[in-house]
């Protein structure tokens, strides 16, 4: 990947790190265009489940003084974030299975940047999403009366949010054996925000499950993005899903490392 300048200073090792990352996300995007499956996780099932809760369920739940559209929308912006999480899995492991690795190592770059670039790949795939999401919530009713500086904290609160879970997605794609495995120990990211405020409030559920439901890391990033939209109070929502996911961020990212190498170095 990297290529030494036939004359001149040499380019700084970051500088080659960064331009691997690049070529590395590239990588993977190219992947999803060929991908019809990884495109329907992508676009396809998060507008499934919008229209679904929209027009099926959504007149069966009682959400006070905002209407359900405008509720749920925040949830399936979350839920789309993890469904791109099990492609980031399966990705990873594939690589790990297939020798790639072994070949980059024989590379003058960083092999670790293979990780960087699986997880800039995720983070457009992530953004694409909810630029879709919330268009195809405009169309069926979303209203949010957000400003520009609570678009912004949502969005950064967002991306906060799916890099650590991209990174996390990272690990479980180094832990699993198989991809079939790495798809597998992915899915409880796309199942953990329906035990949440995703698509229902907290209060209709058992005591037990509802003191899980609106304390879970989850919970609070989709009740700051949707009280930033809808400019309903946003009470402490905000700093702790900054709190729980940067620091699930600090964890996860030097474990992803930790693995990455004894996985590289094992061969």
């Amino acid at each position: 990947m990297s290529v030494q300048q036939p004359s001149g200073a040499p380019r700084p090792r970051w500088s080659w790190a960064l331009r691997d990352a690049w070529v590395l996300s590239g990588r993977g995007l190219r992947r999803i265009s060929r991908s019809p499956e990884e495109l329907m996780l992508m676009l396809f099932l998060p507008t499934t489940l919008l229209l679904m809760f929209r027009y099926l369920f959504g007149g069966a739940i009682d959400t006070g003084d905002v209407t359900y559209v405008n509720y749920v929308v925040a949830g399936i912006i979350v839920v789309s974030i993890a469904f791109n999480a099990t492609t980031t899995s399966v990705a990873v492991a594939n690589d790990m299975l297939e020798g790639i690795v072994e070949r980059f190592r024989s590379m003058p770059m960083v092999s670790a940047v293979v990780l960087v670039g699986h997880v800039a790949a995720a983070m457009l795939r992530n953004l694409v999403s909810i630029v879709v999401m919330v268009g195809v919530g405009l169309l069926v009713g979303f209203r949010p009366v957000a400003g520009a500086g609570q678009w912004l904290i949502a969005l950064g609160l967002l991306a906060l949010f799916a890099l650590a879970v991209s990174w996390l997605a990272v690990v479980l794609g180094l832990l699993a054996r198989t991809v079939e495995g790495a798809s597998g120990m992915a899915m409880p990211l796309v199942f953990v925000p329906y035990v949440g405020s995703a698509f229902v409030p907290p209060s209709t559920m058992p005591p037990g499950l509802r003191a899980f439901a609106e304390d879970q890391p989850v919970s609070v990033v989709v009740d700051a993005v949707r009280a930033l939209f809808m400019g309903t109070p946003l009470g402490n929502t905000a700093w702790l899903a900054a709190l729980w996911w940067a620091g699930i961020l600090l964890v996860v990212v030097p474990l992803a490392g930790r693995l990455f190498r004894r996985r590289s170095l094992r061969g």
